[in-house]
């Protein structure tokens, strides 16, 4: 019988003796540079309690770098904010702000409607 063996995905034991466990490739997608980000900005209030926010969507990147372009644009906006979902959650209508530090910064971004 083959001896026991147990992993992090909860695997017990295999009867094949030559059994190996092989680690998955982690899907690390490089950051595309703010020429060819392709991002959204539109205001939102819908399920928010009737505050307004101001989101920013579509960058392709790592989360540590999504995580620090929302940190620099809640400090350019001067107010909180958030990301989750891939999106950049800043509290108010800062539209304007986002869209100058966007533009300054080099990226590409669309307005939506909103």
């Amino acid at each position: 019988m083959a001896k026991k063996k147990a992993d992090k995905r909860g695997f017990v034991f295999s009867t094949d003796p030559r059994f190996r466990f092989e680690e998955e490739p982690e899907d690390t997608a490089a950051t595309l540079p703010p020429q060819q980000q392709k991002l959204k900005v539109y205001r939102d209030k819908k399920q928010r309690g009737g505050k307004e926010v101001t989101i920013v969507e579509g960058f392709v990147g790592t989360d540590a770098d999504l995580q620090q372009l929302g940190k620099d644009l809640k400090s350019k906006c001067g107010t909180g904010g958030t990301v989750k979902d891939g999106c950049i959650l800043i509290q108010g209508d800062q539209r304007t702000k986002v869209t100058a530090f966007l533009e300054a910064g080099g990226y590409k971004y669309k307005m939506a409607g909103g």
